[in-house]
């Protein structure tokens, strides 16, 4: 059967990528051409676009590039008319996706949504032209199926991918021998998490590495990216006491202590590793503005959302300042009480978010699509 399948993101290429090897595991006939990133290229098929030449973040972000965005657009529409795929794979990204979905299902090629466009934020309007143009909508978080059921649209819950990729991925290592691969010294250590996007990592890491200096007792460990720049990291960091170490993000999460975290996936997997941590988020000033007007929401993380509390400290905006910063990351160091509590929520989190099998379930439910 002929895949076609667009991520846009990291996030995204990571579970599009987990939902490629299951597919593969049960149509040895499989076929692959794709708009992601280096996961999925490892599962083998053609890679189109890497998500770092189409990924752009926040309202005003997109529209400066809007240009570039209609021009992938329309090579998006072209090469899938061209490939004809028997079926069409969104993984989230929904700026670009709900478009290619109105495409193709215009063009009667079926669609299937891994992942749904957080619509229950903001924009619920969007669910007309989803039951429309979606044919199979399979979600990852337990009160989406019920915002889809007031809406009258049966989804498939399958649980959060994340739970596959950690399960796959946590590892039992010498915490010692990590640290002396990587020079790192006997202090605890703070996990830096400052996104996968350019325009994240310039807003939230000078915050982080300010921090930093602020305790000195603790070691401050950035997880970077391999296709952001090093000397991006470099020019923030500057002569601080902080340590840049690329790819190795869930080693790090494995011995931290501690995390400050850029809002996103990162916040959902340093939540599963079990580490206290407070959040981060800064957009433009326009987008934050036109952010508050529509999104309506009490928290941005995955993990208060689930619960509808404050399970960690999101700091947002202004707020997302030193001051506030250093003094919650205090708290989550030294606290043992506060720290406990939120080791106790993560138990349940795992619960709620439905186990693992997210991958596989998916793929049944896509090959069915595409065998039909």
């Amino acid at each position: 059967m002929r895949y076609y399948i667009i991520a846009g993101e990291a996030s995204g290429d990571m579970h599009a990528a987990n939902l490629m090897g299951e597919i593969q595991n049960l149509d040895t006939q499989w076929d692959f051409r794709f708009w992601g990133g280096d996961r999925m290229q490892e599962k083998g098929g053609f890679l189109v676009k890497h998500y770092k030449y189409h990924s752009f973040m926040g309202f005003a972000e997109v529209l400066t590039h809007l240009p570039v965005i209609l021009k992938n657009l329309n090579r998006c529409k072209q090469d899938i008319l061209k490939y004809k795929p028997d079926v069409l794979i969104l993984v989230d990204y929904p700026g670009f996706n709900l478009r290619i979905a109105e495409f193709a299902h215009k063009q009667g090629i079926k669609v299937a949504y891994y992942i749904s466009p957080q619509i229950w934020a903001w924009k619920e309007n969007r669910v007309h032209k989803i039951k429309k143009n979606v044919d199979s909508m399979f979600v990852i978080l337990p009160f989406e199926k019920e915002f889809y059921k007031k809406h009258d649209m049966d989804v498939t819950f399958v649980g959060h991918p994340l739970l596959d990729e950690l399960k796959a991925r946590r590892q039992t290592f010498d915490h010692e021998q990590f640290k002396k691969e990587n020079e790192l010294d006997e202090r605890p250590v703070v996990a830096l998490l400052p996104g996968s996007r350019k325009q994240e990592i310039k807003r939230m890491l000078p915050v982080m590495v300010d921090v930093a200096n602020k305790y000195p007792e603790y070691q401050y460990v950035i997880a970077g990216t391999k296709h952001i720049p090093e000397q991006l990291y470099r020019s923030i960091i500057k002569n601080r006491d902080v340590t840049l170490l690329t790819d190795k993000t869930y080693p790090i999460l494995q011995i931290a202590k501690a995390g400050m975290i850029t809002s996103g996936t990162a916040s959902l997997e340093t939540a599963l590793f079990y580490v206290p941590q407070l959040v981060m988020y800064k957009a433009s000033r326009l987008s934050y503005w036109i952010a508050k007007k529509l999104v309506n929401l009490n928290y941005i993380s995955v993990a208060n959302l689930v619960f509808d509390r404050e399970v960690f400290k999101e700091f947002i905006q202004n707020d997302c300042n030193v001051s506030n910063v250093s003094g919650e990351l205090y708290r989550l160091l030294v606290d043992q009480s506060y720290r406990k509590n939120m080791h106790d929520s993560y138990q349940l989190l795992e619960e709620k978010l439905g186990g693992s099998g997210a991958s596989q379930h998916t793929a049944k439910g896509i090959v069915k699509m595409a065998k039909k």
